[in-house]
């Protein structure tokens, strides 16, 4: 996992743009996260974005909410379009990310219609009574986090949400979702946890959502196995590779 703007390991971006970085634990698909891991070692090679830890008297890992005013001018200095992740280090719809601020990210969205901005949060009730109070880039897709069944009430916050695409991430996979609810959704992303320590994905799980897509006509991307490292399992799934995108990949290109 890269934390670097002009480029990504992720199988289904090209590039992160990290404008806030830092969040905290709500559910069960936090308990590893790979950002709090990887916002210690940054921390500790010295990265300015990561010396808040939220509270100056604890020598904690760098991972308290902040903004980056800075960063918000990145993505006026990428030339070719690209698919960018905002905010792999952090959640953008978090409490402690003021409204103002928001809506200054999605200004430079907006600004910048060549990229497509690939925005995920797991804080679906924030965005469910913020969305309109909101001005929604033609460029945005949105998405939350679906690891288990004691989550899916997040789908029904997404599908209140005005994002020209709506999508789900299902990773970590942590439980089986057999009665996905896809109506408004415009995509679906799967994979299982990786790192020391990753809890196991069942293979029923992820064909599972694969054939409830399908069903439903909704690209399927399936993004990893997991295990020890995010290649260790590879990203086959019943003898393919599922990278399957919503139709509209990306707007037309401003001229240069």
């Amino acid at each position: 996992m890269t934390v670097m703007s002009d480029g990504s390991s992720i199988e289904w971006t090209e590039a992160t743009w990290n404008p806030t970085t830092g969040c905290d634990r709500v559910s069960a698909g936090c308990d590893n996260c790979y950002a709090l891991t990887l916002a210690k070692r940054l921390k500790a090679m010295g990265s300015a974005k990561y010396q808040n830890d939220g509270d100056p008297r604890t020598s904690g890992p760098g991972f308290g909410v902040a903004t980056h005013t800075a960063a918000l001018g990145e993505p006026f200095r990428w030339r070719q379009p690209r698919r960018v992740f905002v905010n792999s280090m952090s959640d953008l719809f978090h409490a402690k990310v003021p409204i103002d601020f928001v809506r200054r990210v999605f200004a430079v969205m907006e600004a910048t219609p060549q990229h497509t901005y690939q925005v995920l949060t797991k804080r679906s009730r924030r965005i469910r009574r913020v969305a309109q109070s909101l001005d929604w880039p033609a460029n945005l897709w949105l998405g939350v986090s679906v690891e288990d069944e004691r989550v899916v009430d997040r789908i029904d916050d997404l599908r209140e949400v005005p994002a020209a695409v709506r999508f789900l991430s299902c990773e970590p996979l942590l439980g089986p979702l057999p009665e996905l609810n896809l109506d408004g959704i415009g995509w679906v992303i799967v994979g299982g946890e990786s790192g020391p320590g990753a809890r196991p994905m069942a293979a029923t799980w992820a064909t599972e959502i694969r054939d409830q897509c399908q069903r439903a006509a909704v690209p399927f991307f399936f993004k990893q196995w997991g295990g020890r490292t995010p290649k260790a399992g590879g990203r086959e799934l019943d003898g393919r590779t599922w990278s399957e995108y919503p139709t509209a990949v990306r707007p037309s290109p401003v001229s240069a």
